[in-house]
């Protein structure tokens, strides 16, 4: 039925489109409600003849996102020498010994350091591995090696990887496999990560297998 199938062929079209713009006015909605929030509160302490400036800025859309990339920016180039890095590390030294919040402060710094480390394995390598049973296979993201008392008792020939759910991959399962048991694959992340959010719909670009010698 040409209705059904031209329907369905404009709903391809614009349905990416809608979510990705989506997600977007729903990320500088938030940025823009904390830093509106920063401004409020910083307006009730400013003086009479500065505190409407403050007020009048809570209402420019986008302005949160455009000063969360400026902070960023700066504090790159911040930290990016010597008197900088001493100032982070500073900040370490007071975070790392407030009780509860250490806890939290060191585990999210753990992570993103591996995550946006230049030279980290993290997500840098798709595998194929058999989950949740043998003969089932799924992709996943390799993390790293074990280490400490777990690599004490599992071996070193071990690794780490993540494996995504479907259609969300920033839930998954974290699991600890022979290096034997997992496939490496050629694809990169971002087309495994179109694999698995497309429930295999989206195939990557196939590469031709090698001639077999006869």
């Amino acid at each position: 039925m040409p209705f059904k199938k031209y329907m369905l062929a404009g709903l391809m079209v614009w349905l990416p489109l809608a979510i990705t713009l989506w997600v977007l006015l729903w990320l500088v909605g938030m940025l823009d409600a904390v830093f509106a929030s920063v401004l409020a509160a910083v307006a009730t302490v400013a003086p009479a003849n500065v505190a409407p400036l403050f007020e009048r800025m809570q209402h420019i859309r986008g302005l949160g996102v455009v000063l969360m990339v400026v902070a960023m920016l700066l504090t790159g180039a911040l930290v990016a020498n010597v008197a900088g890095r001493w100032w982070v590390k500073q900040w370490d030294i007071l975070f790392t010994n407030i009780p509860i919040v250490k806890s939290i402060y060191v585990s999210v710094k753990k992570v993103s350091d591996t995550l946006f480390s230049s030279n980290g394995n993290a997500f840098r390598t798709a595998l194929l591995v058999q989950y949740p049973r043998a003969g089932s296979w799924t992709i996943a993201f390799q993390t790293g090696v074990p280490g400490g008392e777990v690599q004490s008792h599992l071996g070193a020939d071990f690794v780490s990887v993540y494996v995504p759910t479907t259609p969300n991959p920033t839930s998954g399962f974290f699991l600890m496999l022979p290096r034997a048991d997992v496939i490496e694959l050629e694809m990169s992340v971002d087309e495994a990560l179109t694999y698995v959010i497309s429930m295999g719909s989206v195939s990557p670009n196939a590469k031709p297998l090698p001639a077999t010698e006869k």
